[in-house]
């Protein structure tokens, strides 16, 4: 395999200035990345009405055709993962024998939490059990049933098999990288099966298509983020909720961004991360006892058991054909599965760069058991205080009040209920940006990354292009076309998820074949 020493920050510092533009950036992927970012953007802003309805129809036809196909793919990496984890090649390093973890167990978790689905848990941790509590896939509406079944549902969306796919991402990357020194990047992952040709243009067309779906993924969700704060402001401070706030707002995130891709990954992502981590963990905790503690750990446990004994038939469930569960299952849970499989590349890059010197065991296990667990008890304490009787009927109501920004509005309208509501709820807001500035520059490195040739420390000025580009596209959609062009755009999202399932399932047989050859041929450890 192709040498390529990983670079050092150092390295990195001492080089880059005496490199030239071309020097730095890989051409086919920076150029044709950024031209088809400028091109697409044009599209939406110019015709916005044609463009919902493209992504729209497309997504449609993938879901009517191809639901089958994520399923099969979630499913079939959940099972990789676990088999690899409890395996003899489990304990095969990612680095040198006696390479030592960069980072330390609390750090590494940090980073890969919140560059994950930090967000997420703030945005849906209420909405989203309450949704399937009003609208569930089978029953009546509003019943026992469904309130037991709303927490598992939620936590099958957010649970092992979203993390098996990052899982699965990371660990090829990291592989590659530390064990043969190939690029950090996704083609790296093909040598097995490709050989050479990783660095022409298939390798190209790989690393693009993880640009995109990392590049609108966050862009949508930057969208999302600056309604959830300004959902927020409006109730702290009164600031209207308004297309040129969220564009204020999505301008601020963007400048943190750049500040902590400017600072570097030691000391700015890292640092976020952790002090995220601790202000999410008090408002957790907060909320836990402030609000109906018996009740949410009654409904942790259960929905812990509803999700376990359902697992294996939920993992598979596809529906009768026009039946109301087929189109809850398609709207849902396939849509999360394309939705995680196309942030794959992003949240795996960004995983495998931080994970030199763990074994493939505790790789895989911490990847995808620590987030799941940390997810489950927020869903519990978040929304099982919405779902509790005492407040389920004063949140829904704010929820109907407020339409199309309900999602955003629910964590508001549920601490309204809670004691200290004001410091409550600026904490929340404090949390939900922090998450977006963490985001946003994780995903900027990841791109900075790819678009560099796998550089594992980019120059800075790539970092600060990456993230104005993903702010300013951002701030551009919401200008032009608002939640339905955001809504649009991120249904092409999910779309990129159909080729990525085929790159995630070729994934695991590079991997097979050359984790199998570490065991039987030594030689290949270099």
């Amino acid at each position: 395999m192709q040498q390529n020493e990983p670079r050092t920050s150092n390295d990195t510092e001492s080089s880059s200035s005496n490199q030239s533009f071309l020097e730095t950036i890989n051409p086919p992927v920076f150029f044709t990345a950024a031209f088809f970012l400028v091109a697409l953007l044009l599209f939406s802003v110019i015709t916005p009405a044609r463009a919902i309805y493209l992504f729209t129809a497309v997504k449609d036809w993938i879901l009517a055709n191809f639901s089958w196909f994520y399923i099969f793919t979630v499913v079939f990496l959940f099972g990789f993962c676990m088999w690899l984890s409890f395996s003899k090649f489990g304990a095969i390093v990612l680095g040198e024998e006696n390479d030592k973890p960069e980072y330390s167990r609390a750090s590494w978790y940090a980073m890969l939490f919140a560059a994950g689905m930090g967000i997420g848990l703030v945005f849906y941790g209420v909405a989203e059990p309450l949704a399937h509590f009003r609208f569930p896939p089978t029953g009546e509406p509003k019943s026992a049933l469904a309130a037991e079944n709303a927490l598992a549902l939620s936590f099958h969306h957010w649970g092992l098999h979203a993390w098996a796919i990052y899982a699965v991402l990371g660990l090829g990357v990291a592989f590659f990288y530390y064990k043969h020194k190939l690029p950090l990047s996704l083609r790296s992952c093909f040598y097995p099966l490709f050989g050479d040709r990783i660095y022409g243009w298939f390798g190209h067309t790989v690393d693009i298509l993880a640009v995109f779906g990392t590049l609108f993924g966050l862009a949508t969700s930057l969208g999302a983020g600056a309604g959830s704060v300004n959902a927020g402001l409006n109730r702290l401070v009164g600031l209207a909720n308004s297309t040129q706030h969220q564009i204020i707002i999505i301008v601020v995130i963007t400048i943190c961004a750049i500040c902590s891709l400017v600072i570097g990954l030691e000391k700015g992502i890292r640092r976020l991360s952790e002090i995220n981590m601790v202000l999410a963990f008090l408002l957790l905790c907060v909320v836990l006892a402030a609000g109906p503690t018996v009740f949410i750990l009654e409904r942790f446990i259960e929905g812990i058991g509803v999700y376990t004994t359902n697992f294996i038939d939920r993992s598979f469930r596809i529906g009768a054909p026009g039946s109301k569960e087929t189109g809850w299952i398609r709207g849902w849970s396939v849509v999360y599965w394309g939705w995680w499989i196309a942030w794959a590349p992003f949240v795996g890059i960004f995983v495998a760069r931080i994970s030199k010197g763990r074994t493939i065991r505790d790789f895989l296990l911490s990847v995808i058991f620590v987030p799941v667990g940390v997810t489950f008890f927020w869903f519990a304490v978040f929304g099982g205080t919405a779902l509790s009787p005492e407040f389920q009927g004063t949140i829904i109501d704010a929820m109907e009040k407020a339409g199309s920004n309900a999602d955003a509005v629910a964590v508001y309208a549920m601490l309204d209920n809670l004691p200290f509501s004001g410091l409550l709820s600026a904490l929340a807001v404090v949390v939900v940006t922090i998450f977006f500035v963490s985001s946003s520059d994780s995903a900027s490195f990841v791109v900075d990354i790819l678009t560099s040739g796998g550089h594992p420390n980019p120059p800075t000025w790539q970092r600060v292009f990456w993230a104005t580009a993903e702010g300013a596209t951002a701030a551009v959609l919401i200008y032009t076309g608002g939640d339905e062009i955001l809504s649009g755009l991120k249904a092409g999202v999910v779309c990129f998820g159909l080729p990525f399932c085929v790159i995630l399932l070729l994934v695991c047989i590079a991997l097979f074949r050359s984790i199998t050859n570490e065991i039987r041929e030594p030689s290949l450890k270099k």
